[in-house]
């Protein structure tokens, strides 16, 4: 079953995995668990608990399997790190420090 997943970790294509994801699953690449808050369409830093569902329980690994009902992966789980900025810091922090 073709679909446009992706690691939440990685960014690794899932779409060799079918659906619904289990929630032992795990990225074929990274090795990642795949049935965890982070890839889920309920997934949000800005409100309560990162969870839009009101009825979820609570978990406090966002990370890790869980046994949620109201998991939905989501196709945009993963987010590229922002090297341009790291890669900021560390100049200006090699500039005050004064390392070359």
């Amino acid at each position: 079953m073709a679909h446009d997943l992706v690691c939440w970790k990685c960014g690794a294509p899932l779409s060799e995995l079918s659906l619904p994801l289990r929630r032992l699953d795990e990225c074929p690449k990274c090795r990642a668990e795949l049935h965890v808050c982070r890839m889920c369409v309920d997934y949000d830093t800005r409100v309560a608990k990162h969870c839009r569902e009101p009825t979820a329980e609570e978990v406090s690994d966002k990370t890790r399997a869980n046994f949620c009902d109201h998991f939905k992966p989501r196709p945009g789980a993963y987010i590229p790190p922002n090297t341009a900025a790291v890669d900021k810091a560390r100049s200006e922090l090699e500039r005050l420090f004064g390392k070359r």
